[in-house]
């Protein structure tokens, strides 16, 4: 079940993170994979050999996806390269924290260029490829904080909340072309985010996770690789909650 052979893969902010372990557990399945990095060049590259080392198929694609030019540019070029792009996993993300008494605007712009609109843009990209093609996944990665809030994140479960709203939208609009649109809502995960959390904050956050511990990215990526598969092609518009139980 859940192969993907064939099939070809968009991951944003693939080289590190939950982004990378949707690379690994796609390209498992078979599925073509392609690494969109900004900054991490050589862990994209790195990814891809280590794909291709175990009998996948890897390719990268540097480009920021705050920049909706550069955006619609490297999917062309992707598409160009391996004529179609089936499935879009929209990682990339960025978080600044903060109470929203001291809010700037220029941290909340940041977080709605890469967060929501970023998302939003390689969504219409790859989108035209899917519905020529007549089959397509699309997958938006949000967090627990979307529904549940959190103090000290209001503009981040802002931008991650209207990710649920377009994800709604976006499943409405192309479902009759066979493309579906889904989101995966982490929890407390562990990842290079979280990593700097003291030893106290992590015992205070598991304290609220029903299932008493932090998540992992391949948590994540399993959840990703159903909603991508053929077997999910029935559920659209759903939010797919991984988060230990935090909220249900």
């Amino acid at each position: 079940m859940f192969r993907l052979d064939g099939r070809i893969a968009l991951v944003t902010g693939g080289s590190r993170g939950i982004g990378r372990a949707c690379c690994e557990a796609l390209a498992a399945q078979g599925a073509t994979i392609v690494i969109n990095y900004v900054k991490g060049e050589d862990a994209a590259r790195q990814l891809a050999s280590a794909i291709t080392e175990k009998g996948g198929k890897a390719d990268v694609a540097g480009f920021d996806v705050a920049d909706s030019k550069a955006v619609d540019a490297s999917v062309e070029e992707i598409i160009k390269r391996h004529r179609k792009v089936d499935i879009l996993i929209a990682n990339a993300g960025i978080a600044i924290d903060g109470l929203l008494l001291r809010l700037k605007d220029e941290d909340l712009d940041k977080l709605w260029t890469t967060n929501v609109r970023g998302a939003i843009a390689c969504a219409r990209a790859t989108s035209r490829s899917m519905m020529r093609g007549r089959w397509g996944r699309v997958v938006f990665l949000s967090s627990v904080v979307a529904e549940l809030g959190n103090a000290g994140q209001t503009a981040y479960a802002a931008t991650k909340a209207a990710l649920i709203g377009a994800t709604k939208s976006i499943a409405r609009e192309y479902a009759s072309r066979n493309v579906t649109a889904n989101v995966v809502a982490p929890g407390f995960i562990d990842t290079d985010m979280t990593a700097g959390m003291t030893p106290e904050q992590r015992e205070q956050l598991t304290k609220v996770v029903p299932l008493g511990r932090t998540g992992s990215v391949s948590d994540v990526a399993a959840a990703c690789v159903y909603l991508a598969s053929e077997e999910a092609g029935y559920v659209t518009g759903h939010v797919l909650r991984v988060n230990g139980g935090m909220y249900v």
